[in-house]
């Protein structure tokens, strides 16, 4: 059932969470307003309960260094499904990663899942605080998308909302004077992100060349044997080249068409104008002649300067999936 794969989706979801306060910095002033520091605000992934530790280890107030305050910590501390976001399993994306087309990926939709995480903001001053929490506020309302690559292999980015929760705080100053005082604010987040499943090419999963054998029984009793072999041929233009243009109008009923150039269409071959489909019989020059409507296409009038686009094997490898060339019944 399972296999492995590993989009790294968690850890760019909490990397992208980090970011968003990794350039917080705090002023002191003096009472005539002029700036006499400015400092960066540090930023690490751990627990709250870790940074506070040190704090209690380190507690001598004689120590030219210490850890400095105020400084800011996050976490990742759980995770839930979220029904409201559910979309339909059997959907799949698919998209051409590559410039050429060539190289079709296809995934299913994926799994929403909320990731929650706790960021402690840790300062000795409250005025610290005050100027930390007001650079953070203002842009959650609740909540902040931030877009994030999830799935490179077919290039999926989404816009993730960052929601604020709730904050709480805490004033730590227990014990005696030489206790260092750690004023601590603690504001939860919920991050709603998605889980995609494994990436599949989706030339794997589309037929490329099918052998049915009917054989009656062994000895006197065989009646025959029959092969049927089927080569997919792709009926539309997927990649998008134009070839050409109509350099006149055409009918319902014409079978010669002209066109700008007509040196890049060869012989027996298969072009697509608008939605209609032709097959090739011959070219002279800039004018083809065409069987109109191959495929079953619907035959259509088409005018001056319409787009020519040529049906290649580019065209064969990048068929839709799910295409199954007929082989939707049973044989009798």
């Amino acid at each position: 059932m399972f296999e492995y794969f590993y989009h790294e989706i968690m850890r760019k979801t909490i990397i992208g969470f980090g970011s968003l306060f990794n350039n917080i910095s705090i002023k002191h002033t003096t009472d005539a307003d002029a700036v006499v520091s400015v400092s960066k605000v540090p930023l690490a992934y751990g627990p709250t309960q870790k940074f506070l530790a040190r704090l209690e280890q380190e507690s001598n107030l004689n120590k030219p260094v210490q850890m400095t305050l105020p400084r800011m910590s996050f976490e990742f501390v759980g995770m839930n499904y979220d029904p409201q976001r559910k979309t339909t399993q059997t959907q799949i994306i698919q998209t051409a990663p590559t410039a050429d087309k060539t190289d079709t990926k296809k995934v299913y939709m994926p799994v929403p899942y909320n990731m929650s995480f706790e960021l402690s903001i840790m300062t000795k001053l409250n005025d610290d605080m005050l100027q930390i929490v007001e650079q953070i506020l203002p842009y959650f309302q609740p909540s902040y998308n931030l877009s994030i690559n999830l799935l490179s292999d077919v290039n999926e980015k989404r816009d993730i909302p960052i929601v604020l929760d709730g904050i709480s705080m805490s004033d730590d100053y227990e014990g005696n004077f030489e206790t260092r005082r750690a004023l601590i604010y603690t504001l939860r987040f919920t991050a709603k992100t998605y889980f995609f499943g494994p990436v599949a090419s989706t030339s794997s999963d589309i037929i490329k060349k099918v052998s049915i054998g009917l054989v009656g029984d062994s000895g006197v009793n065989r009646v025959r044997e029959m092969t049927y072999t089927v080569e997919p041929r792709a009926t539309k233009n997927y990649t998008g080249i134009i070839t050409t243009n109509l350099s006149s109008d055409i009918g319902l009923s014409e079978t010669n068409i002209v066109v700008n150039d007509g040196s890049a269409i060869p012989e027996n071959s298969y072009i697509v104008i608008d939605n209609e489909e032709m097959y090739v019989d011959s070219v002279s020059g800039n004018t083809l002649t065409v069987t109109r409507g191959a495929d079953s296409t619907t035959i259509a009038s088409h005018v001056s300067g319409a787009a020519v686009k040529k049906i290649t094997s580019a065209d064969d490898n990048l068929i839709e999936f799910g295409d199954n060339f007929g082989f939707d019944g049973s044989i009798m």
